[in-house]
């Protein structure tokens, strides 16, 4: 299932199943969902309340939830589904609003470290990005005015559905509801130019992950590692890879992470970006100048994640535009040093 989070024009926030073009409410389906009494334990153990709706209850009730949300949605007539609102006609967000945590993964593909100008890491370099970044699909990302060096990523977003804690390799798929895209957008002189760097703080600012513009239920993924990654910018093709050159595998990831913390549900645990089609300084975003490889003055990207030819579906934004907020920005000299290095490599 191809499932989405959206608002009606009172605000009111839904949950809806995409079918056909449509997206069918299924809030009422959510809410009937037995949440397994290990979970509950779970979250009166952290002080939590089970959520009561939307799609947080959703993950919430465990990897079952979905095909049992499956065959319900399945009984529902088809003249209820042809009277839904189309996709165009509803207000996306996020899939996930507001996960618990985002937890990314830095140079997880050997060609991207390589255009960082540094070598592949031998354990995976975890990265914090803060929930409130999260933007809904399509909708603009304001750079702050004293940002210049605002870039694009674009990941897939593996999102947990169950506590994971200790969890092996083997069983690591088993705690996974589902699987997204999104761009991770980066103010890089905060990363390169200052010391320390503030890897965090850079990929935090508000509006700083678009996510979506759904969730694709695992199911429907039997393989993450068998998934072609791209995005555009202006038309052109800025990043393109495969899940299968990942350093470090979703499974592993997911091992990795639970070793050393809960993943909840909701947590979302993007696996880095592919390498890009342009050179690493010369594709930022910001400059107002129209360049052969970089951002041309309409700056504005979509991104797309090709699931396997079985499923059918093609996650893609409609839009993710990047409103300037400073009338000219330009690589700073660590760019500069990066491009050369790359040139001469």
């Amino acid at each position: 299932m191809k499932l989405v989070s959206y608002l009606f024009p009172s605000g009111e926030a839904a949950v809806g199943a995409v079918i056909d073009g449509r997206v069918l409410r299924i809030d009422e389906l959510i809410a009937a969902l037995e949440i397994p009494a290990q979970a509950r334990a779970e979250y009166r153990r952290r002080g939590q309340a089970v959520p009561p709706g939307g799609m947080l209850r959703l993950l919430a009730a465990g990897p079952a939830a979905p095909a049992t949300l499956a065959r319900a949605v399945g009984a529902i007539p088809a003249s209820l589904i042809a009277a839904a609102p189309r996709l165009e006609e509803v207000q996306l967000q996020a899939p996930v609003p507001r996960p618990g945590k985002i937890m990314a993964v830095g140079r997880n593909y050997a060609d991207h470290a390589k255009e960082t100008g540094v070598a592949p890491f031998e354990k995976p370099r975890i990265i914090g990005k803060m929930p409130s970044s999260v933007l809904a699909p399509g909708v603009a990302v304001v750079k702050p005015a004293t940002v210049h060096k605002l870039d694009f990523e674009v990941e897939l977003a593996v999102v947990i559905g169950t506590h994971a804690h200790l969890v092996s390799r083997q069983q690591a798929l088993d705690h996974v509801a589902g699987y997204t895209v999104l761009n991770d957008i980066s103010a890089r002189e905060f990363q390169f130019d200052i010391s320390p760097p503030q890897t965090t703080f850079a990929k935090s600012m508000d509006g700083f992950c678009p996510m979506g513009p759904w969730l694709v239920t695992r199911d429907e993924v039997p393989d993450p590692q068998a998934l072609d990654v791209r995005l555009w910018l202006n038309g052109a093709l800025m990043q393109e890879g495969h899940t299968r050159d990942m350093l470090f595998p979703v499974a592993l990831l997911v091992s990795y992470l639970s070793q050393f913390m809960t993943l909840e549900p909701a947590t979302s645990s993007p696996p880095a970006p592919p390498p890009a089609s342009a050179p690493f300084a010369s594709r930022r975003c910001g400059s107002s100048r129209a360049t052969s490889s970089g951002w041309r003055s309409a700056r504005w990207a979509s991104w797309s994640m090709r699931l396997p030819s079985r499923s059918g579906i093609f996650l893609r934004t409609g839009v993710g535009q990047v409103r300037q907020a400073a009338s000219r920005c330009r690589a700073g000299r660590a760019f500069r040093r990066i491009v050369r290095r790359l040139v001469m490599t």
